[in-house]
C-alpha cells in the first residue's frame, strides 16, 4: 500500500493588495505518497508555484494561508521503531525552527530563479536562506561554502566532509571540474550551471521530499537527462517524493506516476500519467495537450492555442472560471454554476459540468 508524505486539503491562499484578492490557490486537494513523482501542469499565474510554497511555509507577503491544511507524514524513532508523526506545516510558525528543519533537510525545493537565489549575502527572506532553514545574516560568498552551510545545517557533519559532498554533488550533476568550481562565485558560472548548483544544494541533504519548479529550463538537453536520472536515483535510494513543477509536458510525462492540472488557482483534474494524455476530460487539459508541438507535424502548421486570454485574477468569471475560454461551453450553465470535483473514472477527477449531468 502507497503510504501517504504529504497530504494538501482543500488549500487556499490570497494575496491581498491594493487592488483587491487574488485567490493564488483556491481549494487545492492532493497527496504525495512517499516515493512517487505528482506532477504539476498549468499556464503561468495558474498557482503552481504558489502551492509548492506554501508547502514549506513560504508564501510571500502579502500572502498567506487563508484556509485548508498542510499534513506531513514524518517518520520518527520511538522505543527502537520507526512511527509515523503527522505534522500540520499550515499551523507552524514561518519563521519557527521546526519549519527551518524541515526546509532544505526533509523537504527540498529547486528554485526557477538560480541567480536570486546564489547571492553573495543572504538571509531568510531570500530563496536559499528560506530553502535551507537559515534565519541570520549568512556573509557568504562562494557556491560551494553556500553549500556547506545548507548541508551542515542540517547533517552533523564537519566542515571538510560537507565540502566532499558538495564538490560530489556538483560532480554529479555536471558541472566540469567541480574543485574548482566549489570556489567559483555565482556570477562566475553560466545560467545552466548555476541552475545545476541548485539543483545540487537540493539534493545534497537527500530530502525526503523534493519539490522542484521549473528544474531543468535553462539546462540544454543532455544536461536535462542527466538531471532527471539523479533524481530518478535518489527517488530509489531514499525513497524520496518529487512535486515536479513545469510547463514541459514531455518531460512530465516521463517523470511523473499522476499529474494535477491547474487552472486559476484550482486543479480542474487529476488523474494517472498515462490517462491525462491518453484520455484527458477537462476541456482546458485537452487545450493544453493539442498546444505540444508533434513530430512529423508540417513544418507551417500553425500549433493549436488556448482561444482567449487568462482572466483578470481580480475579476474572474462566474460560474466555472474556464468558461470564456472553453471550447465546450455551455450558455446559461457554465456561467452560472460553480464545478464541483467529479469522478470521471477510476482514480480520475475532473471540475467540470459536463460529468455533473447538469
Amino acid at each position: 500500500m502507497s503510504e501517504p508524505l504529504i497530504e494538501v486539503k482543500d488549500l487556499k491562499v490570497q494575496f491581498n493588495v491594493r487592488d483587491g484578492i487574488i485567490h493564488a490557490v483556491d481549494g487545492a486537494t492532493f497527496t504525495i505518497n512517499r516515493g512517487q513523482t505528482l506532477g504539476i501542469i498549468g499556464e503561468s499565474g495558474c498557482g503552481k508555484s504558489v502551492t509548492a510554497k506554501a508547502i514549506l511555509r513560504m508564501v510571500p507577503r502579502p500572502g498567506k494561508v487563508t484556509g485548508g491544511e498542510i499534513l506531513y507524514h514524518r517518520r520518527i524513532k520511538s522505543n527502537g521503531s520507526e512511527i509515523t508523526d503527522i505534522v500540520n506545516i499550515t499551523e507552524l510558525d514561518p519563521d519557527g525552527e521546526e519549519i527551518r528543519k524541515i526546509r532544505g533537510g526533509e523537504i527540498g525545493m529547486i528554485f526557477q530563479e538560480p541567480m536570486s537565489s546564489l547571492t553573495p549575502v543572504y538571509t531568510a527572506g531570500s530563496h536559499i536562506g528560506e530553502a535551507v532553514g537559515l534565519h541570520r545574516l549568512v556573509p557568504i560568498r562562494k557556491v560551494g561554502a553556500q553549500m556547506v552551510e545548507t548541508i551542515q545545517a542540517h547533517r552533523r557533519i564537519s566542515k571538510q566532509e560537507a565540502r566532499e559532498i558538495a564538490i560530489d554533488m556538483l560532480r554529479r550533476v555536471g558541472i566540469p571540474k567541480p574543485e574548482q568550481r566549489v570556489d567559483a562565485y555565482p556570477h562566475q558560472l553560466s545560467g545552466g550551471q548555476r541552475q545545476r548548483v541548485m539543483i545540487a544544494i537540493a539534493l545534497s541533504c537527500e530530502p525526503k521530499m523534493l519539490i522542484a519548479d521549473e528544474p531543468t529550463t535553462a539546462l540544454d538537453v543532455s544536461i536535462e537527462a542527466q538531471i532527471l536520472d539523479i533524481m530518478r536515483e535518489l527517488q530509489e535510494t531514499v525513497d524520496m517524493a518529487i512535486m515536479f513543477i513545469t510547463h514541459n509536458l514531455g518531460v512530465v510525462a516521463e517523470m511523473a506516476e499522476e499529474i494535477c492540472v491547474m487552472y486559476m488557482g484550482k486543479i480542474v483534474e487529476r488523474a494517472s500519467a498515462v490517462e491525462i494524455f491518453y484520455e484527458p476530460q477537462h476541456p482546458y487539459t485537452r487545450a493544453l495537450l493539442k498546444s505540444i508541438p508533434h513530430v512529423g507535424k508540417k513544418s507551417r502548421e500553425r500549433l493549436a492555442s488556448i482561444k482567449g486570454m487568462v482572466p483578470d485574477p481580480f475579476n474572474l468569471p462566474s460560474g466555472c472560471v474556464f468558461h470564456p475560454r472553453c471550447p465546450e461551453y455551455m450558455p446559461g450553465k457554465c456561467d452560472r454554476i460553480v464545478p464541483s470535483w467529479t469522478q470521471v473514472g477510476e482514480n480520475h477527477w475532473a471540475r467540470c459540468l459536463l460529468y455533473e449531468g447538469v
